[in-house]
């Protein structure tokens, strides 16, 4: 594929990769929705964890249906599932109807994210498929921070007429994901066949026997965890610490997302010039370091800068473990990235975990959780 084809072809994927930022919209979410029904810390993580449910059971299967349908279609197939998942919440308010939006949320991104990695690998190969899933990220990370921002505004009265709310997230993303389906489907992409027996979910649970994929597969769980943790605790403690309102508190979540974007930009373009065992490692004491300040920061400052480094400390993190995983084992890509987003699952048991220990202790006992995380990430560093 020549370059002029190549980017071609980038958009409309670059594009399925700001979709699969929406996923990100259910940590300010989740915060409006204990707001307006007052529900508790436990109760309120239930919507995080009911998104990132959905990749243990959807990961693995769509890893072989892209066998049999294409990496392309498997995409298209996600973008249609997310907006339908975008369009519920306009018909209700009930607890019942936003469980039911983020559980399809939650099964489209999985479908998105297990198929859309593999989709760049066949556009782009070899040592430059980090950074380019990097940039993928970047282009997420848009969407991402972002939604608070949405959010805020509709809730300060953006669009009186609609009477939405915080909602009106929604329906821009849900337009947005029609555009992304449309632009995607009429774009040619030419796909080698997958060759070989068929791969049972059996035989995708074997590949775990890997090292390499299972150090992965671990190191996804707490990645994710981190992320949603941040997403969903940042809020809260500027709340409890600081006292802020709900509506001045949600910046914590776009300034996370903001500096990941800006990591997601910058790593693309470093990690092409650096060892990713170098970058990796910079990246997780970055993590470290932001935890410390979760628990120990009092100023509005300190909360920031920290909040700052966590967004670029995870801003790359994924990719890094995403490449290294795939170039791992190149005839079995399609599995391989099925497991890993399979790893995507912590973003269900970190935030029960969470709850429970923020319940307990306060704030400071979830940021305890995401920051034995991190220790887990940085003692595979020899690994990576």
């Amino acid at each position: 594929m020549n370059n002029k084809s190549t980017a071609l072809v980038a958009v409309p994927v670059m594009l399925s990769f700001f979709v699969m930022g929406f996923v990100d919209l259910v940590g300010i979410a989740s915060n409006y929705v204990k707001e307006d029904l007052a529900l508790t810390d436990v109760q309120a993580n239930i919507c995080p964890s009911l998104v990132f449910f959905w990749f243990l059971i959807f990961s693995v299967p769509t890893g072989m249906l892209m066998n049999r349908i294409g990496r392309k279609n498997t995409v298209l197939l996600s973008l249609v599932v997310t907006a339908l998942s975008l369009a519920i919440p306009l018909f209700g308010e009930s607890f019942p109807i936003i469980l039911l939006s983020f559980a399809l949320l939650g099964i489209g991104n999985a479908l998105m994210q297990t198929s859309i990695n593999p989709l760049v690998s066949t556009i782009i190969t070899g040592p430059h498929l980090a950074s380019t899933l990097t940039f993928g990220q970047f282009v997420k990370a848009i969407a991402s921070f972002m939604a608070p921002y949405i959010a805020m505004w509709g809730a300060t009265g953006g669009i009186p007429s609609l009477g939405l709310g915080w909602k009106v997230l929604f329906p821009i993303y849900m337009v947005i994901s029609i555009v992304a389906t449309l632009l995607l489907w009429s774009t040619p992409i030419e796909e080698q066949p997958a060759t070989g027996k068929t791969s049972s979910v059996v035989d995708c649970l074997r590949l775990l026997a890997n090292p390499t994929v299972l150090m992965a597969f671990v190191a996804i769980m707490c990645c994710v965890g981190i992320d949603v943790g941040t997403n969903t605790t940042a809020p809260k403690i500027l709340m409890e610490r600081l006292g802020l309102s709900l509506n001045d508190a949600a910046f914590a979540t776009s300034l996370y997302f903001i500096c990941r974007t800006v990591g997601c930009l910058s790593g693309s373009f470093l990690m092409r010039v650096m060892r990713h065992s170098t970058f990796y490692a910079v990246s997780i004491v970055l993590i470290l370091l932001s935890a410390c300040g979760l628990v120990w920061g009092t100023t509005q400052t300190m909360l920031y800068v920290a909040v700052g480094l966590m967004g670029l400390g995870n801003s790359n993190v994924f990719s890094i473990i995403m490449s290294k995983a795939l170039l791992s084992m190149p005839d079995k890509q399609n599995e391989v990235s099925g497991l890993m987003i399979m790893g995507l699952f912590g973003g269900t048991v970190f935030p029960v975990v969470m709850g429970y220990a923020s319940d307990a202790v306060g704030q400071a006992g979830a940021v305890g959780v995401m920051a034995l995380c991190g220790v887990y990430l940085l003692a595979c560093c020899r690994k990576m």
